[in-house]
This record gives C-alpha cells, structure tokens and sequence, in this order.
C-alpha cells in the first residue's frame, strides 16, 4: 500500500453544506488520514475509550486501512464529544498547523454519514428532542418523576429505548422556566430597563429540569443593571448532532438564529447557560447554516456566533468593564469545589465561573478540571453508562477531596453525574452569586466594609 500522508486530503470539510461532506470516498481519505496521523501521536490515549480501540486495532491489522468496519463503529460510538482531544492536539487548525486535525468532528461527521445511510435509530431519535419530552414530562411533573424512578418502568425504557435502568434522570419541574418567566415579566419577555443588553439562553435543561439555574441567573443579570430578553427558545440542537440527526440540529440552529438576529441587531450579546450550548452556538452554527443557497442565513448564524457569550463569560466581561456589583452580603466562607466542564475549556475563555465566585469575601474556589463521564445523553445509554462512570472516576474524586460544602459546575447534566456517583447535587456558580447577594443566602455574613479613614 502507499504511504499515507498526513497533509488535508481533498476530502476535508466540516461542513455539511458541501457535497463532499456526504461523500464515503472522501470521508475514508480524512479516517485514514486521521487514525495513522493519532496512530503516531497517541497523545490523546487517555481521553475516551475510542483512542485504545483505534490503537488496538492498528496493532492487530497493521494498517490503518485495513480495520474492519465494525471497529470504525465501535470507534465512532465511543467519542462522546468531549473534545478535550481537539484541545490537546498539536495538529489542529487552532494551533495553525496545516494538518488541520480535528479528530472529534470528523467522527461526527463519519455518525451523520452512517445514520443517513442506516437510519437513525429510535433513542437518538426521542433524546435528540428534549423540548418534546420536557413539555410532556412537565405536564405531569409528580408522576414522571415517580415513573423516573420505578424499576419496572426503567426496566422497560432499558429494553426499548436502551436508557441504562440505573442512569440517574433529572426530575421535571413543576412549573418549567418559560412559565416562571411570563409570570415574572408579567407576559413580557424583556425586562423594561437596564444599561447592558443581553439575551439570556436558558436552555433546555433549564427549561424543563432546573428552572432555579434561569432564575438566578435573571436575577443575577438585573442586580448587575441588565436588560434581559429571555424568549422561549429551543434547544440548541446538539443532542440531534450527537445522534447523527445533521437535518434536525440544523433546524434548531435555524430557529434559534432567526429568533436572536433581531435582538444581537439591536446590541444585545446571548448569553447560554450551559457551555455545550454556547459551544454549538458559536462553532457548529456557522458551519450548519453555511448553504451558499441562502447567504443571509449564513451571515446571521455568524452574526449570532459572534455575540455569543458564556453565562460566566459574559458576567466576567461587565466586570472587566467595570460594571459588575461585589456588594455581597454572605458567603459559603471557605472552600468550593468547582469543576470545569469540558464544553467550557474547549472555548478557551476561562474558568470565569470560577474566578467570580473568588470575589466572594471568603470563597476560596478549588478547580477540578477532569470529565465527569456524562456528556449529553452519551452517559444515559445503556452500553456506556458503567463506562461513564469509570471516565468520571477522576472528577468524582476530586471534588470529594477539595473538602468543601458547595460544590459547583457550569454543566447542569455533570451535576446529575456528580449527584448519581457521590451524593453530591452540585450548584451553578450564578447560584451561589444569586445566594451571596442576599442576607440569607449562606450561613456567614459578608462582614461590612471598614469606616473610611477620618479626613479630621
């Protein structure tokens, strides 16, 4: 066989806007490419189960051409998306080499080929839809919570959606964020004032799961003289990407830009809850909507990329600017753990979660910088959950070993993987802000200012 050279072949894109993009000849060029290129590497070992397989595979077929078919799924099943191997990596177009590596979107790439060939089975199908099943299971919040934890109906869900009968589900919410909204706003969905314009992206876990993270995070954004938009918006449409759905992610990322072009026109920045969102808002959607049929939907999703923040991003930002508000009034006084989730240190902004909550009097943050396991819906299914938990191993411990009461991570999924393996439920650092800002937030009051020196 010929040598493989690891410079792009013509067969790299991340676009699925391009032909070649679908094209299995192409496809194969980029994995050959890419399994010899990380065959020699082996930097990113350690990351996820799929970098051992692929190595063992080369060893046992002595080309990279030559692994079987089944292996190259088992490879593609075991990323879930992490993308901490895209940040370790010394060939990818962030660093500005010419390999232009990009190991984890070339899986996905090579999930989207093989679900429109094979079809999309039917648990990527209902997980790829968490605003379908939040409206369903916030109808009944009571008894999906209790079916949620009835054996016999795990039992059930294992054999016919495959969700891993020990898999700890968030609870629904009995009244979702989108409600708690219209009543705060009186059936608005801006407030009325405010020096800084922002839109605050919720998401769907926070929707229909964690409504308490969006109300802290309102509260939060006004105590710091924010005009909030916070419409109904979908999911980000990162679930459907991970199953292989490229059509139904696009979708989301079509509604979504069309909702905020408005709004970031008028100078408004958005600002998502969750790093996975801001992560696909600000990396995938450009891609998604790059259909040369309609540039102007194009020139929106970047326009929309471009004013997307991370929640601690954006709040770190006013500070830098000199507008954030330190008049806190208690104090969880000590150590807090806090864990950085993947999808943030990817966008390589920052822990500014972390570095907020060291403005509390007191707060001594303590950075846990490993993968909890969970990543979307990967942790859910059931032939990846026990491996999961075995990926958060690290994370697990260290959080238990900061010694601290609270404990914290922008990832609200990563908190359920937190509480399952330690007991744990985790806050989200704009909660334990929303907490110092009142009296009563922690146990310790933030001692009051020194008198200022007598000019007498």
């Amino acid at each position: 066989m010929d040598e493989i050279r690891y410079a792009p072949t013509d067969g790299l894109t991340y676009n699925p806007n391009e032909a070649r993009y679908w094209d299995r000849r192409a496809l194969q060029q980029e994995l050959d490419r890419a399994f010899d290129l990380c065959n020699g590497c082996r930097l990113c070992f350690k990351f996820c189960q799929s970098f051992p397989t692929l190595f063992d595979a080369v060893e046992a077929a002595g080309d990279v051409r030559r692994i079987p078919a089944s292996t190259v799924d088992q490879v593609i099943d075991q990323c879930f998306q992490c993308k901490q191997c895209y940040t370790q990596c010394p060939y990818t177009e962030a660093e500005g080499h010419e390999f232009k590596l990009d190991f984890p979107r070339l899986l996905m790439r090579a999930n989207a080929i093989r679900r429109r060939d094979h079809g999309i089975p039917v648990r990527e199908q209902v997980l790829a839809k968490p605003d379908v099943l939040g409206m369903v299971g916030t109808f009944l919040p009571m008894v999906a919570n209790a079916a949620n934890r009835m054996p016999a109906h795990r039992v059930m869900m294992e054999k016919v959606l495959g969700v891993h009968r020990d898999k700890k589900l968030p609870d629904f919410a009995g009244e979702p964020f989108p409600r708690w909204v219209e009543r705060e706003m009186k059936g608005a969905t801006m407030s009325p004032e405010g020096t800084h314009k922002v839109v605050l992206f919720a998401t769907c876990f926070v929707n229909w799961n964690k409504p308490a993270i969006g109300q802290a995070a309102y509260r939060v954004l006004r105590h710091n003289d924010c005009q909030v938009a916070a419409p109904e918006l979908p999911c980000c449409g990162m679930p459907a990407l991970d199953g292989g759905d490229v059509e139904g992610a696009r979708r989301a990322a079509r509604r979504n830009v069309e909702a905020l072009l408005p709004l970031v026109e008028q100078g408004f920045q958005v600002a998502a809850v969750n790093p996975t969102c801001s992560l696909m808002m600000k990396q995938e959607y450009p891609d998604l909507l790059d259909d040369p049929a309609r540039p102007e939907l194009a020139r929106a999703a970047r326009q929309v990329a471009a004013a997307t923040r991370d929640l601690g991003e954006f709040l770190f930002g006013l500070r830098q600017a000199g507008h954030f508000r330190e008049d806190f009034k208690s104090t969880p006084a000590g150590p807090v753990a806090y864990h950085a989730p993947c999808h943030l240190r990817v966008q390589n902004v920052g822990f500014r979660g972390r570095d907020l909550m060291r403005r509390i009097p007191g707060v001594t943050p303590r950075l846990v910088a490993e993968c909890c396991g969970h990543d979307g819906t990967w942790a859910m299914k059931t032939e990846h959950f026990e491996h999961s938990m075995a990926i958060g191993r690290k994370a697990f411990d260290g959080m238990t070993e900061a010694g601290a009461e609270v404990w914290t991570t922008e990832c609200p999924l990563a908190a359920v993987q937190f509480e399952q393996a330690c007991g744990r439920q985790p806050l989200h650092p704009v909660e334990v802000l929303d907490r110092a800002y009142r009296d009563d937030g922690f146990r310790d009051a933030v001692p009051p200012p020194p008198p200022a020196d007598d000019p007498s």
